[in-house]
């Protein structure tokens, strides 16, 4: 007997049990744990086990672990077409059966469990849901993935990078990074958090003369940057450059404010910006679509409040 007959045989062999066939039937759409099988099929889980045993021993289940339970599906694409075709043959005739209706209606109600198991979780901890997640994830866990809404085929500017916490944001999501900072202090520093990344290319210089071509970027981020430079407009006019056509600009730096303190020690040039101020730069230096918003607070900072300035380089 060739290799193609015995193969045929044995899939036969593991189909031709109408518990093994239902058992398929239910993993064939699902994903379902030896507990949740047993109350479908109303079978004890010495069992049930043991066909999924049969089942897998012949390569038509496989098994992935979930914590605790073992959840099993159907390996569908990896069967040889032979297979493919047996499988539709039973399938069209066990599906069709009283006891396949019961056990989608029974299979029916144990999905709906799960969600009501999970309905259940949120019902009762709404109150603590933040505290909860923030235990579980930390607290920024979402501005980091905000970053992959970034094409995967742009180039970005992060200018004013310093130690590269924005740059790493980016890299796993774009073609390249270039971060720009005219410390070679923050630049060292930045290299050593961006070792990982073969896509991010660190260059020195300032915000009003950067080292970029023209139009090479498709976005560009100034973080907590401006409030050092002391012409803003010709900074802007700069990144215009660098920025393709309908390329966008991302500002964030700070309202307002009075601590006159910053300029002493931390170098700060100007002590925030107010929204006409940063439209009037972006509308001075060949920017549309400018929108400046207020970020909310954050509980435990210490510093003023901050905004979100973005805008797209003109297309003319």
């Amino acid at each position: 007997m060739n290799g193609a007959a015995s193969a045929i045989l044995d899939h036969l062999s593991a189909l031709s049990d109408a518990t093994r066939s239902r058992i398929l039937l239910l993993l064939d759409r699902h994903e379902l744990t030896v507990s949740e099988l047993c109350g479908i099929v109303q079978l004890p889980q010495s069992t049930v086990s043991r066909h999924l045993k049969a089942l897998a021993d012949s390569g038509w289940v496989a098994a992935r672990a979930e914590g605790t339970s073992n959840l099993y599906t159907m390996t569908r694409e990896d069967l040889d077409p032979s297979a493919r075709r047996l499988w539709l043959l039973v399938r069209e005739q066990v599906g069709s059966s009283p006891a396949a209706a019961q056990d989608h209606r029974r299979l029916q109600a144990a999905l709906a469990e799960r969600r009501t198991k999970s309905q259940e979780f949120f019902s009762s901890s709404a109150g603590q849901w933040d505290r909860v997640r923030d235990e579980l994830f930390g607290d920024r866990f979402h501005l980091a993935a905000l970053a992959a809404l970034a094409e995967d085929t742009w180039t970005v500017g992060d200018l004013g990078c310093g130690t590269g916490q924005v740059s790493a944001a980016l890299a796993p999501f774009v073609t390249q990074v270039i971060a720009v900072d005219a410390s070679a202090a923050m630049l060292q520093a930045a290299k050593k958090r961006l070792h990982p990344f073969d896509n991010v290319d660190l260059r020195r210089g300032e915000i009003e003369a950067l080292p970029i071509d023209e139009a090479q970027l498709d976005a560009a981020t100034l973080m907590l940057v401006l409030h050092h430079v002391p012409e803003p407009q010709r900074a802007l006019r700069e990144v215009a450059r660098v920025l393709k056509p309908g390329g966008r600009a991302i500002i964030v730096d700070m309202l307002p404010h009075d601590r006159d303190s910053y300029r002493q020690q931390m170098g700060h040039v100007w002590l925030g910006f107010s929204d006409e101020h940063v439209g009037r730069i972006f509308q001075e230096t060949g920017f549309e679509s400018i929108r400046v918003v207020a970020l909310p607070p954050d509980a435990r900072s210490k510093g003023p409040g901050l905004f979100v300035a973005t805008a797209k380089r003109a297309l003319g």
